[in-house]
């Protein structure tokens, strides 16, 4: 079971260097429209789920999730989401779950294809980029190790928003794995 206390392997790290040449021998993601690769609700105490399908509401983001039931929740942070091949290079074969993102999307998330404001649409629901930074921290590198890490942190690559970036939910609705998103607009 992972959960908010889990750990990575470290035997699975993978060092700043490797991560580099990994990361620069990815094929590009699509930048106008990709799709959902993964769900994934935190129930309490942090057990992390992964879904085929959810809803997604305007109060709660993903339903049931840790997310909703925090009193201080913060709108700017309802969604965590994560692009699906970076995600699998730096946990090189541990569960991706233990990143403990919402979603995993085949998208660009860099700042200059998603910057705050922009808003994508996956059937009926609506969501939009938000202006907080999604970093990476001291849990981040216990579950991917220092060279995952610094990858996501590093200063040069910092705009591409390799940790991800957070949305929030304009229209509610349902989603599943592989639902198409579509980048409706973008404030430029």
């Amino acid at each position: 079971m992972i959960n908010s206390s889990s750990i990575g392997d470290p035997t699975r790290f993978l060092s700043i260097e490797q991560l580099e040449q990994g990361f620069h021998g990815l094929l590009p993601s699509p930048r106008d429209q990709g799709n959902i690769t993964r769900i994934l609700v935190r129930h309490a105490g942090g057990v992390r789920e992964p879904l085929d399908s959810t809803e997604l509401t305007a109060d709660g983001g993903v339903v049931g999730d840790s997310w909703g039931r925090d009193p201080q929740r913060d709108p700017q942070a309802q969604l965590a989401v994560m692009q699906q091949s970076v995600a699998e290079l730096i946990a090189h074969g541990q569960p991706l779950e233990l990143a403990g993102d919402n979603l995993w999307l085949d998208l660009d998330l860099s700042a200059a294809n998603l910057p705050p404001g922009s808003r994508l649409r996956v059937g009926s629901v609506l969501l939009e980029v938000t202006s907080l930074p999604h970093n990476g921290c001291s849990k981040f590198q216990s579950r991917f190790g220092a060279g995952g890490l610094k990858l996501v942190a590093q200063p040069s690559l910092r705009h591409l928003n390799l940790r991800g970036i957070y949305l929030r939910v304009i229209e509610p609705g349902s989603v599943r794995v592989g639902d198409t998103v579509q980048v409706a607009s973008r404030p430029f």
